[in-house]
Parts: structure tokens; C-alpha cells; sequence
């Protein structure tokens, strides 16, 4: 579902009863991916679709980015959030998506072993995990390179094929390599295109011929695992090898490649750059934002094709004017927010996408589905009630500094541990439970200052809300039931689902 702003509140309050009904059965692999994932505040790589909500601006400007680079265009974005607000989750799902369009997607985390660039091959390590990540629809786990070598090849022979031409006729091979050379041609003008085309043509030879082993060579080639040039002359007569100042230039080469080979292009998704930040070498961390700045203008300029790059970071990451990527003059310049955006402002066209919070009507939907999901893996009975959900929320949210420094990951790390805890303790008083959490929690300022006010929280809009669909009978709307209710007053429902 996605919100329409110009929908009635009794409207918006059944869609989201609907939203939060069951829904499909979730395999108890996925599931149990997905529960331990996120028991250890990690983003599960499968099963997302079973557990998305919100975030639908953010993704449907992602996906319009995938549009362009399918034309021959190219995109570069940041997103930035606080630790656990949900970037990686965000990564995760675009990477579903854009395999589903038919795009080769590839992912790495930075850290102090991989960066951008380095004096120690610290950049050269971030391509080679971007190739042993590389996945398409048809191996979403991963180590797709060959796959998409010998996809490529036998589509150029099907094509052949598609002629008239017979296999075992002698001219069938003279007509592939002619084929092969028209794709390879168009490569070589690129930077590093002709060792590149040259390895293609030597895997294709190898490919006929049935030679596993330089087939091998080659991927191992393209993965960037030569270390010497010596090395790469030696096995496969070639004396240039891919490095921590040329990786870049490659990746561009291998999207156009992918796009000659049937797919849509190539997206690149590149996380944790708080470990560019936390370089102490100011240099060292220089030469990296201009790496970044290498990218941002070969994307937005037209130097790149079929290429599409999205980087996540923190705010204190990007914004820090002393260590983080606006420290770098040209980039800040770029990348810093204009004079018109502002408070309850969104810009989703601009490099820079800012995570904002789910809501908290989001999140009730969200831990509803989990109680779903773990209690299909676990096989017994959901014992946990609406008024439950929207009271553990009430007490995550009633903590001192919650406003600002509570995220999805510690909300819903804490949930499923009162998920395990009840399942394993069928005669506890869940009630009980809660309140004892909440005592244990307790602030005597908190409290006194909760007592004194008389407005409804945004928790108890929600759990009016709840009470309003409960008491609904089915087909009238919760406004009918209760004409006197006012409207829940928390930031309206928006939930994006595959």
C-alpha cells in the first residue's frame, strides 16, 4: 500500500487494519533467517519482502534511478541515518528489487582492511569483495561471475543460432568470434578496454575448447586475485593486472559488459563509510573522498553507463566538517543541503537521501509481523494480543532519550526476546512481564512529568486505533463504530510491499 495524503482518516485507519492482517506463511528457512538476523541486529539477505514496512518515498526513488540506468544512464546516492535506523535494511531490499528488474547487483562493507583507495591495496580489497558478492536474479547469494560469463556467451551463439546457422556447420564458430568482436570492440574504448576484451576473447576460447582451467584463470583475472603482473603473464600471457588506482575503471567497463550480456546494468551498493571516517590518517582519508568524488562526477556527468552507485553512511560520516565527507571541500559543495530544504521538508531528487524514523504505527505493524513469522518457526499458537504489541511499544518508547536516540534495531531486538521468552514460558503473565519492565525502567521525574499531562501519546493513538478495529464489525469502517473518537494523531501509515 502506499499512502495517498488526500485519503479520509477512517480510510487510512481500515487500510491499515487491513495492512496488519496475517499474511503469507513464511518457509521456516527464511524465517528462521530472518529471526536470527535480526536477534543479532543484522539485515537478513532473504525473506525481506516478509518483513518490509515503510520507507516507500525512499524506495520508489531508488527504483526510479534503476529506470535510468536501464536506459544507458548512471546514478549516485547517499543514504545516511543514525546507527540502526535502517540503511543497511533499505540497501537490502533495493538489491531485491533491482535483481527482480534484471540487474546485476554487487555489495561490500567498508572497513580497515577495505576502503576506496590505499597504499596497501585497501581499495583493490573492496572490488574483490564486490566480485565475490556479485549476484543476479538467478544466484541472489552470490559468486555470479561465471554464470554471467557463460550466460553472455550462449546468448551470442543463440543468436547466431537464431540465423539459421547450424552448430556443427564450419562457419558457425567464424560467426560467433565475429559477434563476440562486435561487442568486445565497443569496449575497448573505454579505459582498460582492451585487457579487457582480451581476457573475454581468452574465455571464450576456453569456453569452446572445454578448458576449465584458463576458463578459471580468467575469472580469477576479472575478480582482481592476481597479485603480480609476472604472475598474470606467466598463466594467461597477459602483463597487466587489475589494481587499488584502476578497480574503479573496471567496474565501469563491467556494467556495459553486463548490459551487452542481457542484463540491465550493474548496481553497486557500498556501506559502512564511517570506516572512511574513522581513518586517523588525514591524507589517507583525502585520498579516499576523492575517490568518491571520481564516481560522483563520472555518474552525473555521463562518463559512466548502465552504472548505478548507492553508498550509506552516518550523519556525524557524511557531515562532519572536520573528518567526514564534507571535510573535502568539493564534495561538501556537491552534496550539502540548499537554502530552501528544511524541517518536514523532503528532497528525494537530492544526492543525499536522510533516513527519517518509522513511525510508530509502522512499527506496531512491523512487530505484529514478527509475531507471525516467529510463531510459524517456532510451531505454536500466537498468544500475544494487539493491546500486548502496542503496550511493549508504549514502554520501548516511554524510555528516557527515546526521541532521539532509539532505532528500529534495539526495538526490535528487545521484542524478540519477549518473543523467545514467551514462547518458552507459556504459563508467564505477559502483562506482568511488561509491567515489570516498565517499573525497572521507571524515572521518578519521568513519571511524575508523564502523570501531569493529559494528551494522548502517539503510542496511545495507536492503541485507540487497535481498540477501534477490534471493536469494528467486519465491512464498516472504525469512524462508523465510534463516530465520537478523534483521529489517531501519529504521522499517517505507509507500508511498500513486493
Amino acid at each position: 500500500m502506499i499512502y495517498d495524503p488526500a485519503t479520509p482518516p477512517d480510510e487510512k485507519t481500515a487500510s491499515a487494519a487491513r495492512t496488519s492482517s496475517p499474511g503469507p506463511r513464511v518457509p521456516k528457512r527464511v524465517a528462521a533467517v530472518i529471526v536470527n538476523s535480526l536477534k543479532g541486529g543484522v539485515v537478513p539477505r532473504v525473506g525481506l519482502p516478509y518483513i518490509t514496512v515503510g520507507r516507500t518515498l525512499e524506495i520508489q526513488a531508488l527504483l526510479h534511478d534503476l529506470d535510468l540506468i536501464s536506459g544507458g544512464g548512471a546514478s549516485f546516492r547517499f543514504l545516511v541515518g543514525r546507527y540502526g535506523s535502517g540503511k543497511s535494511f533499505l540497501l537490502q531490499t533495493i538489491r531485491n528489487h533491482a535483481m527482480g528488474k534484471g540487474f546485476a547487483v554487487c555489495d561490500a562493507d567498508l572497513s580497515p582492511e577495505r576502503r576506496l583507495q590505499g597504499g596497501q591495496g585497501q581499495g583493490l580489497a573492496t572490488y574483490r569483495e564486490l566480485m565475490r558478492n556479485l549476484s543476479v536474479k538467478t544466484r541472489p547469494e552470490g559468486g555470479a561471475l561465471p554464470l554471467v560469463l557463460d550466460r553472455w556467451l550462449s546468448s551470442v551463439r543463440a543468436s547466431v543460432a537464431a540465423q539459421g546457422i547450424e552448430e556443427r556447420d564450419p562457419a558457425f564458430d567464424q560467426h560467433v568470434e565475429t559477434r563476440i568482436f562486435e561487442v568486445l570492440q565497443s569496449l575497448e574504448e573505454l579505459v582498460h578496454g582492451f585487457d579487457f576484451a582480451t581476457l573475454l576473447a581468452r574465455y571464450h576460447h576456453a569456453w569452446r575448447d572445454g578448458d576449465d582451467e584458463t576458463q578459471a584463470r580468467v575469472v580469477k583475472w576479472l575478480r582482481g586475485e592476481y597479485r603480480t603482473k609476472t604472475e598474470a603473464k606467466q598463466e594467461l600471457g597477459v602483463s597487466s593486472i587489475i589494481t587499488d588506482d584502476s578497480w574503479y575503471d573496471y567496474l565501469k567497463l563491467f556494467a556495459c559488459f553486463l548490459k551487452s550480456a542481457g542484463y540491465q546494468g550493474l548496481l553497486v551498493l557500498i556501506d559502512e563509510l564511517v570506516n572512511l571516517y574513522k581513518i586517523p590518517n588525514t591524507i589517507a582519508r583525502q585520498y579516499n573522498y576523492e575517490k568518491i568524488l571520481t564516481m560522483y562526477n563520472d555518474t552525473l556527468q555521463g562518463k559512466a553507463r548502465y552504472l548505478g552507485i548507492v553508498m550509506g553512511g552516518t550523519p556525524q560520516s557524511i557531515e562532519d566538517r572536520r573528518r567526514g565527507i564534507y571535510s573535502y571541500e568539493a564534495l561538501r559543495s556537491r552534496l550539502a543541503q540548499g537554502r530552501f530544504a528544511g524541517e518536514g521538508l523532503v528532497d528525494l531528487l537530492a544526492p543525499v537521501i536522510r533516513l527519517e524514523p518509522l513511525t510508530h504505527e509502522e512499527l506496531l505493524v512491523l512487530i505484529e509481523k514478527l509475531a507471525d513469522i516467529h510463531a510459524g518457526l517456532f510451531g505454536y499458537t500466537r498468544t500475544l494480543s494487539e493491546e500486548d504489541l502496542v503496550a511493549f511499544l508504549r514502554i520501548e518508547f516511554e524510555q528516557v532519550g527515546s526521541s532521539s536516540h532509539l532505532t528500529p534495531r534495539e526495538v526490535i531486538r528487545d521484542y524478540i526476546e519477549l518473543l523467545d521468552i514467551v514462547s518458552q514460558n507459556p504459563s508467564v503473565d505477559v502483562e506482568r512481564l511488561l509491567a515489570a519492565s516498565r517499573r525497572a525502567d521507571a524515572d521518578p521525574s519521568v513519571a511524575s512529568m508523564a502523570t501531569s499531562h493529559t494528551a494522548a501519546s502517539p503510542i496511545d493513538a495507536a492503541s485507540t486505533a487497535v481498540a477501534n478495529m477490534a471493536a469494528t464489525p467486519m465491512g464498516a469502517s472504525p469512524v462508523d463504530a465510534a463516530p465520537t473518537a478523534a483521529a489517531p494523531t501519529m504521522a499517517p501509515y505507509a507500508e511498500f510491499s513486493l
